[in-house]
């Protein structure tokens, strides 16, 4: 979840909203007169997005997953801190894991942050001042508990030079979590964790690391609790945010390459080959809806029968400056859009202007 834009170094719960998906929550660090300018810039900038944040327009990183209890759809995301006047890439730092929930998946209520994530508890309210930098959530149900693998870097910083490692939480309810530990990978640079089980029985964890010219590597676990690093699971050009989904008889791959999404195939989960040559990226083109007109950047995908559901996120007024270092606020903001993809004929492919229709009500 680095910049989307920023090319690689050389080393590589609830608070019960309103209805109003940008009505602002009480506690959070944008209120008062701070909170009605972003309201204000959110309705001068209308789209057709699914969801925007209200604290400071900067909802990426999109995860969701059903609470197998209510039946409700929960989006977390990174809450990047688009509105803030800090140096360099701060406000790309310091962000929270937002939450929005959805009895049908494109109709969506801002519900608040994640709390208790902070090492230190009492980080977790102090919301003005954040210590911590927190990015890219991938929340599973591994069918006893939900598990969040979080990017975790310790600080707020005006660059990217830092450390950054990929911790586990767990949750019996997806609102209240628990640290459990850092899993051990290839380096201090890593970040953006998919984990999924694959047909030979066991789990991967995939993560970008960024120590390896920001390619995708694998761990493999057989009981979520000890990890082994399996090595590079696809190289090739740079990019980060690989999403790993069933659909059609394939196992899939997404990663974000900062113009789209680069899309990978395999029989097993294991294996990867490319689709198409090395140019041909899903949501690389432009799309007619109204905030939808930039890549899709960093996305995950539901999959509901024989369609998937892949939510992601752009920046609709991105002017194709590296945003990492843009002045711009307007270029920080972001929205979240949906698109469907489907197999036809062993290929993954995305209309991303076609209607979505919406997933299975609670």
């Amino acid at each position: 979840m680095a910049d989307p834009e920023r090319r690689p170094a050389a080393s590589g719960a609830d608070a019960d909203a309103s209805d109003d998906p940008k009505s602002a929550v009480p506690g959070s660090a944008t209120t008062g007169a701070t909170a009605a300018a972003i309201e204000d810039a959110i309705d001068d900038a209308i789209d057709d997005a699914i969801f925007h944040d209200p604290v400071h327009d900067g909802a990426t990183d999109p995860t969701v997953i059903r609470h197998r209890d209510t039946g409700e759809w929960w989006m977390f995301t990174t809450q990047r801190r688009a509105t803030v006047d800090e140096p360099g890439v701060a406000w790309v730092h310091g962000s929270r894991i937002g939450i929005a929930r959805s009895p049908d998946g494109l109709a969506w209520r801002y519900a608040g942050t994640v709390e208790g994530l902070e090492a230190d508890a009492a980080a977790s309210v102090d919301r003005d001042r954040p210590r911590e930098t927190h990015w890219a959530p991938e929340v599973i149900d591994d069918g006893a508990r939900y598990r969040m693998y979080l990017t975790v870097i310790d600080g707020v910083f005006a660059d990217w030079d830092h450390p950054r490692r990929i911790v586990e939480f767990a949750s019996d309810d997806l609102e209240h979590w628990r640290r459990v530990a850092e899993v051990p990978l290839s380096s201090d640079r890593v970040i953006d964790a998919c984990v999924a089980r694959c047909p030979d029985g066991r789990w991967r964890l995939w993560y970008k690391d960024e120590a390896d010219d920001s390619t995708t590597w694998s761990a493999v676990s057989d009981d979520l609790a000890d990890w082994r690093v399996e090595g590079r699971a696809i190289g090739g050009r740079p990019h980060e945010g690989a999403n790993v989904f069933e659909l059609g008889g394939w196992w899939w791959m997404l990663v974000d390459e900062w113009r789209g999404m680069g899309v990978h195939r395999s029989p097993d989960a294991r294996t990867w080959t490319r689709q198409g040559g090395l140019d041909e990226v899903i949501l690389g083109e432009p799309g007619r809806r109204e905030g939808d007109g930039t890549f899709g950047r960093h996305g995950d995908v539901v999959v509901d029968g024989d369609r998937g559901v892949v939510f992601y996120f752009t920046h609709p007024h991105w002017d194709g400056s590296e945003l990492g270092s843009s002045d711009a606020p307007a270029a920080r903001r972001s929205a979240i859009f949906a698109a469907e993809l489907r197999v036809d004929r062993g290929r993954l492919v995305c209309d991303r202007d076609a209607p979505v229709s919406a997933l299975p009500e609670a």
